[in-house]
């Protein structure tokens, strides 16, 4: 299961937690939340039909932070209400931040490689047969996004958000190719030959990262891609 979070960026929002005791009931069925234009994704669990998401990790992948006032709990996000990401020209020097040409498409590229990841996953779990011609038609679609990327970038910003991109790219295809070779060796692979290989968590570190640095609209390297 995939959600996508749709409308108008929130400032703030008010969600209600739902009593510790409430998941220990039975049909629990587990999935992961999307959020259109981040990279990466969070848990969710459905009980009864209705379907609740870890506020923290909301927080986290949006970049966002959370207030608590007594028993309300409040998610203050980044960004304007078209954007994931507004930085005034007047707070910055000129070149110091990302261009809006290149940030909009290194997010549509972080979105094809969090696509192509999570494809992946969900055929391991399913069993899905993976070939060298469904993994490159992944590989295919992100490659070309990065080189409309690489059209965009105009500043120094741009051009090191690139090769942290192009890095993305690399450990993805890196991790598609490990899953390959061991299908080829066995029959059946359990999700944890992807969940659990270091390329994988590489993968989802590096995203944050980007993440971080499109909502804040400036270059900042963690080494988080390296």
């Amino acid at each position: 299961m995939r959600g996508i979070v749709r409308g108008e960026w929130l400032t703030t929002a008010v969600l209600l937690v739902l009593p510790a005791a409430a998941f220990s009931q039975a049909n629990q069925q587990t999935g992961t939340l999307v959020v259109s234009g981040y990279p990466g994704e969070v848990p969710v669990t459905q009980i009864s039909g209705r379907t609740y998401v870890a506020v923290d990790e909301l927080a986290r992948l949006m970049n966002g932070s959370l207030g608590y006032h007594g028993s309300q709990v409040t998610l203050a996000l980044p960004g304007s209400a078209h954007s994931p990401a507004t930085v005034s020209s007047a707070s910055k020097p000129a070149g110091s931040g990302f261009s809006k040409d290149f940030l909009n498409a290194g997010i549509e590229t972080m979105s094809e490689i969090r696509e192509w990841r999570s494809a992946l996953l969900n055929a391991v779990e399913s069993g899905t047969p993976i070939t060298e011609a469904w993994m490159a038609n992944y590989h295919a679609q992100a490659t070309k996004s990065l080189r409309l990327t690489a059209v965009a970038a105009t500043t120094d910003a741009d051009r090191k958000g690139l090769e942290l991109l192009s890095r993305e790219l690399e450990h993805m295809q890196a991790l598609g190719n490990d899953v390959l070779a061991a299908r080829k060796k066995m029959n059946y692979i359990t999700p944890d030959l992807v969940k659990k290989n270091p390329l994988d968590q590489k993968i989802m570190n590096c995203a944050r990262s980007l993440t971080a640095m499109a909502s804040s609209g400036e270059f900042q390297d963690d080494g988080s891609c390296n």
